[in-house]
């Protein structure tokens, strides 16, 4: 005859008392009992026979009365039914914990962090990158990426459309994107929601970098460079930049050790395109760029790797701001010259007035010039014809100025 175990109440709980010389087990039927430790603490314990290889387990359920009786059995009456079901109580809970915590890990600021840790971005674009994603973690940041919804993204964005910033609207959007798509390829949630997004943001509009492309009014500006009173290494860099029309972070951080004056060649690896394509972009350097450059080395090539150090130590570029700092103090607005806009001057005026092919500019611009069967030009392709190019762009700009006197 099997043996009756007499379910335990509360009241009888309480009245037992541990016994020093030896630990107890009070049965309350089912595999689950009550283990009294010789130091007094109750605790639920629960055995069974594991699926498949049916080897004996003990799992805890608490500590009483943390864990009340009727708790206990609760947590009982599950673990057989998992075992009905041939699941290890045991295993499902150390599963059910893992879960959790890889929940708490896999929050979209913690990805983020990781997705940021693989870019090979520019010092400036981190910065950058680090910032919207400050504001955008205040919002959805604790939140597991797999549990985000577009309309949580949607608030943030609709932040800014009321302060009608909506380019940083957009950029929330696509940063966001990246990172859930990030997120899917690594297996942590099924779909980037921001592409249920399309048209619920309202378009930014489009605005150009402040440039000066008549040939009058970018004289004007070439004189005034010659005659900018601030620090010398920014009077070089600004004298320097338009006749290289490269982007200004390029420029900043532009080294010694990658410009060749005896050959006439600045190569360097572009930021913008280092983690794409790692080619390589030349600039030839006209004779008035060599000429300012070897004045320049005499300054700064001893003390610093860079071309144009930063005045407050010689181990940083030059602030990304000093340019346009400079354009400021010689009386240019942001709307009418930036850092960015001898870009399109050169592009404007090399097509327009100097009959220059587009194909030639936009190479010289290092953007990504495709042949007729769509493939990317060869970096040092024309590079003959962008040595005269740039020579006789800088030969225009002194032609320009000297105009004026």
């Amino acid at each position: 005859m099997p043996k009756i175990v007499k379910s335990l109440t509360d009241s009888k709980i309480k009245s037992l008392k541990a016994d020093p010389n030896k630990h107890q087990r009070i049965s309350d039927g089912l595999g689950l009992y009550l283990f009294i430790h010789k130091n007094g603490y109750k605790y639920w314990k629960f055995d069974y026979s594991r699926p498949y290889t049916k080897k004996r387990n003990t799992i805890s359920f608490g500590i009483y009365p943390t864990t009340s009786l009727a708790e206990a059995r609760l947590k009982r009456d599950e673990a057989r039914t998992l075992l009905s079901q041939n699941i290890d109580p045991h295993v499902e809970k150390l599963r059910i914990e893992n879960e959790i915590l890889n929940t708490n890990n896999n929050t979209f600021q913690n990805i983020a962090h990781e997705w940021m840790a693989k870019q090979d971005f520019a010092e400036s674009t981190v910065k950058g990158q680090q910032r919207l994603l400050e504001v955008i973690n205040q919002h959805i940041g604790k939140i597991p990426v797999h549990e985000i919804k577009a309309m949580d993204i949607l608030k943030v964005c609709r932040i800014y459309e009321k302060e009608e910033k909506l380019e940083t609207a957009k950029k929330v959007k696509v940063k966001c994107g990246q990172i859930l798509r990030y997120s899917v390829s690594i297996g942590l949630c099924e779909r980037d929601v921001t592409q249920d997004l399309k048209g619920a943001i309202s378009p930014p509009k489009v605005t150009h970098m402040a440039a000066l492309v008549e040939p009058k009014d970018f004289a004007l500006l070439l004189q005034d460079i010659d005659h900018y009173e601030g620090s010398v290494i920014t009077r070089y860099a600004l004298r320097i930049a338009p006749l290289v029309f490269v982007r200004p972070g390029e420029l900043r951080q532009a080294k010694w050790q990658d410009v060749d004056l005896q050959k006439g060649l600045w190569s360097y690896t572009p930021p913008k395109t280092k983690s794409k394509t790692g080619v390589q972009h030349i600039v030839p350097l006209s004779t008035q760029v060599i000429h300012l450059l070897s004045e320049l080395a005499q300054i700064t090539k001893a003390k610093s790797e860079y071309v144009f150090p930063a005045t407050t130590s010689n181990l940083k570029p030059m602030s990304e701001n000093t340019i346009n700092q400079a354009l400021r103090r010689l009386g240019y607005t942001s709307e009418q010259a930036c850092g960015h806009g001898f870009r399109a001057s050169a592009r404007t005026i090399l097509e327009e007035v100097l009959e220059f092919p587009i194909e030639l500019i936009e190479q010289q611009l290092a953007h990504q010039v495709k042949d007729m069967h769509g493939r990317a030009y060869n970096r040092t392709k024309h590079l003959e014809k962008r040595k005269e190019m740039m020579q006789r762009w800088a030969d225009y700009c002194d032609g320009l100025k000297a105009q004026l006197i």
